[in-house]
């Protein structure tokens, strides 16, 4: 099986790299276009500043080319945020898979970005297989996606919100499963299974 990561200027390739090895799973890093289409999953990671990634995605035309995918796709962390539609991040328009909006967190109470362990929750389809209901994940961001259609997981930190999303073949965490322990690795491996 061949499994893609999208080259990204990102600070979490390497520990999923590691986290896939853990689960017998080896993966490339390529943004070329041939091999991101000829892969049979592809994993679009992402940390940093939603305007930045989608110049760099523009760049190499792999905006395009992840709307068009017919694999299956998992966009975490940032990666799920560019898949969405407009990201209040530096007013970004992202790739338009899901017709959402990315909204920064505002509040006077609680510290923004969101750091730390959270539980998840009204856990549905392939992506959350053998997944208890609560259970945490690790979590690093200052925006979210509201609760929606595609949602498919929802969390809570100031307000309710979107952990996971499905739409056909693309899948979206919120969370980082490479970050999680064993309950994110068996995330990747459902993803890695489907």
């Amino acid at each position: 099986m061949k499994i893609i990561i999208i080259k990204f200027p990102s600070g979490n390739v390497q520990s999923l790299l590691f986290s896939l090895e853990r689960i017998g799973v080896n993966a490339e890093v390529s943004n070329y276009e041939e091999h991101i289409k000829s892969a049979d999953k592809v994993i679009l990671p992402g940390v940093g500043e939603a305007g930045f990634a989608m110049k760099y995605l523009k760049k190499n035309k792999l905006n395009d080319i992840i709307f068009n995918l017919k694999q299956p796709v998992l966009g975490i962390c940032l990666g799920m945020q560019l898949l969405c539609k407009f990201s209040e991040e530096s007013n970004t328009e992202c790739i338009g898979i899901f017709n959402y909006l990315v909204k920064k967190f505002k509040s006077k109470k609680y510290k923004i970005p969101k750091m730390g362990w959270n539980t998840i929750s009204d856990l549905s389809g392939p992506l959350f297989k053998n997944i208890s209901n609560g259970s945490y994940q690790y979590f690093v961001h200052g925006y979210y996606i509201p609760l929606g259609i595609h949602t498919i997981a929802k969390t809570e930190y100031i307000v309710n919100y979107s952990a996971a999303l499905q739409k056909k073949n693309f899948y979206a965490v919120q969370f980082h499963p490479e970050k999680s322990s064993y309950v994110g690795h068996k995330i990747l491996e459902n993803f890695i299974q489907l």
